[in-house]
C-alpha cells in the first residue's frame, strides 16, 4: 500500500515552471528548448505538501492541448540560488533581521547546491560569486552597513546575468528587501518582462513595519506590490514579515518549498517557433483515499524563436 507523506507549509507558496534542454548529457533550463519542465507543489486543505503522487495522478495541458508527460520525478535535485539582500539606508535597522533571514534560508541548502550573493543600495553589485561555501556569503553579509538609495530592479538583473553561470538544473532568486526602488536604472516593465523570460523562480522576503517609530517612505509603500509583482512573473511568491522572528520563518519555509516539489517534463505537441507565450496547466487526478488537493505551477513559457 502506497503511503502518502503530509509536509507542513506556510499558506500560499507558489512553483514554476520552466523549459529545459539537454546537451551531452546534463541538463539545463532553456527558454528555447523543445522539452519544457514543470516543477509542482501539491499541497491539501491545511497547506501541507502532498508527497507519494505518481506520473499517473497529473495531466498537463499546454494552451488547453493534453501534453504526454515525457518523464517524473519526485526526489530533491540540486538547487543554484541567488540571495538578493537589500543594504540601503532605507532598510536600517531591518539589515539585522535580512542578515539572519538570509543565513537561515542557507542553511537549508544541501552539499551539492551552490549560491550567489548579490548586494544592492545606490548600485546593485556582484557582493559573492557562485560558490558552494555558504560561509563565505555569511561572512560577507556580516560586515555590510546600510546607506544610500535603493536599486533593487539593477538588483534584480544582476541576479539574473550571474544565474546564467550556474551549473544546477533549479534555479531561484530569493530577495530581502522593503521593495522601495528609487534609484534603478532599470524600469518596472523591463524587469518584469525579463523575469518572465528567465528560467529562475524568484521568491521575495518583504519587510514591511515601519521600524523605530518612523513612518514608511513613498517608495517603500509600493514595495510590496513591486516585490509581489517581481516574484509572480516567475510563478514564486512575495511574502512579508513584520518582525524578525516571521522573516526567518519565512526564509525557512522557503527552502522547504524549493525541496518538496513534483518535476514533470514533456516535449510539447506545438512545435512551432514563433516565440509566442504558451499557457501551462497541471490537473491532478487523485487518488481516492485522498483529501481534495491543491497544485501549483507557473503559467507557462516562451516558445524558442526562429
Amino acid at each position: 500500500m502506497r503511503a502518502w507523506v503530509l509536509v507542513p507549509l506556510f499558506s500560499g507558496l507558489c512553483v514554476s515552471i520552466h523549459a529545459q534542454t539537454e546537451v551531452a548529457g546534463t541538463v539545463a533550463y532553456r527558454a528555447d528548448s523543445t522539452l519544457v519542465l514543470v516543477p509542482v507543489s501539491v499541497t491539501d486543505g491545511s497547506n501541507r505538501y502532498v508527497l507519494g503522487l505518481e506520473k499517473e495522478n497529473f495531466r498537463l495541458l499546454e494552451d488547453g492541448v493534453e501534453q504526454t508527460v515525457k518523464s517524473f520525478s519526485s526526489e530533491d535535485t540540486p538547487l543554484s540560488i541567488g540571495v538578493i539582500v537589500d543594504v540601503s539606508g532605507s532598510m536600517g535597522g531591518k539589515l539585522d533581521t535580512s542578515r539572519r533571514a538570509a543565513k537561515e534560508f542557507l542553511k537549508t541548502l544541501n552539499a551539492d547546491d551552490e549560491a550567489f550573493l548579490v548586494e544592492f543600495s545606490d548600485e546593485a553589485q556582484l557582493a559573492v560569486h557562485l560558490t558552494q561555501d555558504t560561509g563565505e556569503i555569511e561572512k560577507k553579509l556580516s560586515t555590510e552597513n546600510s546607506g544610500g538609495l535603493t536599486a533593487l530592479l539593477d538588483a534584480v538583473h544582476v541576479g539574473l546575468q550571474e544565474m546564467k553561470n550556474a551549473k544546477n538544473p533549479r534555479k531561484a532568486l530569493l530577495i530581502i528587501s522593503d521593495g522601495g526602488d528609487n534609484n534603478s536604472r532599470f524600469t518596472a516593465t523591463e524587469i518584469e518582462n525579463l523575469v518572465r523570460e528567465a528560467d529562475v523562480q524568484i521568491y521575495a522576503m518583504g519587510i514591511f513595519e515601519p521600524f523605530l517609530g518612523f513612518g514608511l517612505s513613498g517608495a517603500e509603500v509600493g514595495g510590496p506590490r513591486l516585490l509581489s509583482e517581481i516574484a509572480e512573473q516567475t510563478g514564486g511568491r512575495a511574502l512579508a514579515a513584520n518582525n524578525a522572528t516571521e522573516l526567518a520563518t519565512i526564509a525557512d519555509r522557503i527552502g522547504l518549498e524549493l525541496r518538496n516539489q513534483y518535476l514533470l517534463a514533456y516535449s510539447p505537441a506545438n512545435q512551432n517557433r514563433d516565440g509566442k507565450f504558451r499557457k501551462v496547466q497541471v490537473k491532478l487526478l487523485a487518488p481516492e483515499n485522498l483529501p481534495p488537493l491543491k497544485a501549483r505551477w507557473r503559467l507557462g513559457y516562451y516558445a524558442p524563436e526562429q
